[in-house]
C-alpha cells in the first residue's frame, strides 16, 4: 500500500473517530505530497520522494519544537509532540546507533575518506543509504567523530 493510499485510509478513520489533530496533520502531508507532485510535474511521486517529503515535515516541527521550548511556550510544545508522533507512524523504522555507525563506517571505507575535508564525498554517498532511517544530525556527527 503506499503511503497517500495509507494517508487516505487513515484520514477517513480519523473522521470517525472524530480526531481533529491527527486528521489535521494528515491533511497537511497530503497537501506536501500533491505540492511535492506539482512541484515536479508528476502525477505521483515515487516512494523515495514521498519519503523526502514526509522527513522534511518531520523536521520543521522538530525545528519549531525546539524554538518553541526555547520561548517557554508550553502550550504549543504538546501540541508539536503530537504532530510528531502521528508523523512517525508513517516513516520507516529508525537504525539503531549501533546500525547507523556501521553504516557508516563502511561508507567511509567505500569511499577511501581519511579526514574532514572529505566529509561532504562520505555525506554524499551516506545519506542515500539512510534516508528516512535515520537524522541528518545524527549520521553528520557520527561522520564527523570517525573522521577526525
Amino acid at each position: 500500500m503506499s503511503l497517500l493510499e495509507r494517508l487516505n485510509q487513515d484520514m477517513k478513520q480519523a473522521m470517525r473517530n472524530k480526531e481533529k489533530q491527527k486528521l489535521s496533520v494528515i491533511r497537511m502531508v497530503k497537501a506536501s505530497l500533491q505540492n511535492e507532485a506539482i512541484k515536479l510535474g508528476k502525477d505521483e511521486l515515487s516512494e523515495e520522494e514521498e519519503l523526502t517529503v514526509l522527513a522534511r515535515e518531520l523536521k520543521q516541527r522538530k525545528d519549531s519544537l525546539h524554538e518553541f521550548k526555547e520561548a517557554g511556550r508550553d502550550d504549543l510544545v504538546s501540541n508539536l509532540n503530537a504532530e510528531i508522533a502521528i508523523l512517525q507512524v508513517y516513516m520507516p523504522e529508525q537504525l539503531s546507533s549501533e546500525e547507523l555507525e556501521k553504516i557508516v563506517i563502511e561508507t567511509i571505507d567505500e569511499v577511501n575518506a581519511t579526514s574532514k575535508k572529505e566529509m561532504g564525498k562520505v555525506m554524499g554517498a551516506l545519506m542515500p543509504k539512510v534516508k528516512g532511517k535515520a537524522d541528518g544530525t545524527e549520521v553528520n556527527t557520527l561522520v564527523q567523530k570517525h573522521l577526525s
